[in-house]
């Protein structure tokens, strides 16, 4: 990319950001972009409206699930290094990993866990624990309040529990507690030199919080948790850095495992294994599964993504192997993704050339929704699903475990306990998008909005997946 066309991607950027900051939408957003060897980063807004600070280039954010990445590189390094088999059960490095379905844990593999597989049922489960021996408590947890979901290997659920169980398993071969380990083998080698992870670390830098919209007035509020508790550290919940150390992450990525500087950090053979299809569902709404990344075809082109939820934030990384190019980007309210998923398909479109056709095509007339009607449930959440005038009602409600579950999950979502029931409408059989929406908008990253059923036996699906997630048939 010339210098001149690198100036009109950042203007361009800068142009979208700048609108979303200061028509309220969201209170600072930052994002770069690396494509041939040139890279550009544009923020706007406001880091922390509670003291005014300003979104810099270098602000540091909460990555979220973006550290699922890193989390697969943590594995997969020790597979290069002949300490780990992907196809070895996990209780063989880690005896005390149970669940409340007795056998479950067995038959789950390392692999399993990486490719959002190993079917544990416990996507909100939050034990609060700090130091070195947070994620054995939550390894502990586990055997005593989680279950299982399916077989391994049977379907693909969006799995935050897979990964913390990766990071658990990771301090056992390697005798290093999580966090020394993430920034020892990634954060150094890859050149993220502003990364940590933890809030002490956070602190001595310009960051950034979370925000979420006001009930009443729908301003941006400051979160009341910056993150979530040390035992979610390797789904996401602590580690915290910049768009340029995320920028290098994606540029190692490109390289084939190789970090700007030069250093290997993951075997070639490995870093195409992440971006190979590990899982497909076949539905428009849940992309193909790689290793630590998913794959979202776009037309003939696939981007290599992962978002990250963070109290009041969202952060995205986005690797284009076909055209070289990386996309980064942190917002500071929950509906930054919007603007994220717009400045991606812009860059495709525009900078790339990429023909994205639309993902909805034509909606199938009269289909059976009895199918679909019932309760479906995973771990504190339950989905109540009726057919109401030719469209399916859905009301989901967080049920939780205790009062200990219930303050983490609050303050994560902002408040909310339960969503207004959201009305769908039939595309095809086993497949639905939320009511009022264009169709345009889920030919991009929003595709996760609509909603598929799946394995129909004796008249009734069994699973139903939203965002990635499945919840089972009560």
């Amino acid at each position: 990319m010339d210098n001149n066309a690198l100036h009109t991607v950042e203007a361009r950027i800068r142009e979208q950001i700048t609108a979303h900051c200061e028509s309220g939408d969201v209170p600072g957003f930052v994002a770069g972009v690396c494509h041939a060897g040139e890279q550009t980063i544009v923020a706007h807004g406001t880091a922390n409206a509670a003291t005014g600070a300003p979104m810099r280039q270098d602000t540091g954010f909460l990555f979220g699930s973006v550290t699922k990445v890193l989390t697969t590189m943590l594995v997969l390094q020790q597979v290069d290094r002949g300490l780990l088999d992907l196809d070895t059960p996990v209780v063989k490095h880690l005896p005390d990993f149970a669940l409340t379905v007795p056998g479950a844990a067995d038959k789950i593999l390392v692999r399993h866990l990486l490719s959002h597989t190993n079917g544990i049922d416990a996507d909100l489960f939050f034990p609060v624990a700090k130091g070195r021996d947070a994620l054995k408590t939550y390894i502990t947890g586990l055997a005593s309040s989680c279950g299982s979901m399916f077989e391994p290997g049977e379907q693909l659920s969006y799995s935050n529990g897979g990964m913390i169980v990766a990071g658990r398993l990771l301090e056992v071969i390697t005798g290093t507690p999580f966090p020394e380990l993430l920034e020892r083998d990634v954060y150094t080698p890859v050149g993220m030199k502003d990364s940590g992870t933890s809030a002490e670390q956070a602190i001595l830098r310009s960051t950034a919080i979370g925000h979420f919209p006001d009930p009443a007035t729908g301003a941006a509020r400051p979160t009341g948790m910056f993150m979530l508790p040390d035992t979610w550290g390797p789904a996401g919940g602590t580690p915290v850095g910049t768009v340029a150390d995320l920028l290098a992450l994606g540029r190692t990525h490109l390289a084939g495992g190789v970090s700007p500087s030069g250093t290997r950090v993951l075997s070639t053979g490995s870093t195409t294994l992440m971006q190979q299809v590990s899982y497909d569902m076949a539905t428009p709404n849940v992309p193909p599964m790689g290793l630590g990344w998913v794959r979202y075809p776009f037309g003939d082109t696939t981007v290599l993504a992962m978002s990250g939820a963070s109290p009041g934030g969202v952060a995205i990384l986005c690797v284009v192997p076909e055209h070289d190019l990386v996309f980064a980007a942190f917002g500071n309210t929950p509906g930054a993704i919007m603007l994220q998923d717009r400045l991606l398909q812009q860059l495709l479109r525009e900078r790339l050339g990429v023909r994205i056709p639309a993902l909805i095509t034509g909606v199938q007339q009269d289909v059976d929704l009895t199918p679909y009607a019932g309760t479906y449930r995973s771990d504190q959440l339950r989905i109540d699903v009726r057919v109401v005038d030719g469209q399916l009602e859905e009301q989901a409600a967080y049920e939780p475990a205790d009062a200990s579950q219930e303050r983490v999950f609050t303050a994560f979502t902002g408040g909310m306990t339960a969503a207004p029931p959201q009305r769908y409408v039939p595309i095809r059989a086993g497949l639905f998008a939320p009511a009022g929406y264009p169709p345009e908008t889920f030919d991009g990253y929003l595709r996760l909005l609509l909603v598929s059923y799946h394995d129909i036996r004796d008249g009734r699906a069994r699973f139903r997946n939203g965002g990635g997630r499945l919840t089972r048939r009560a």
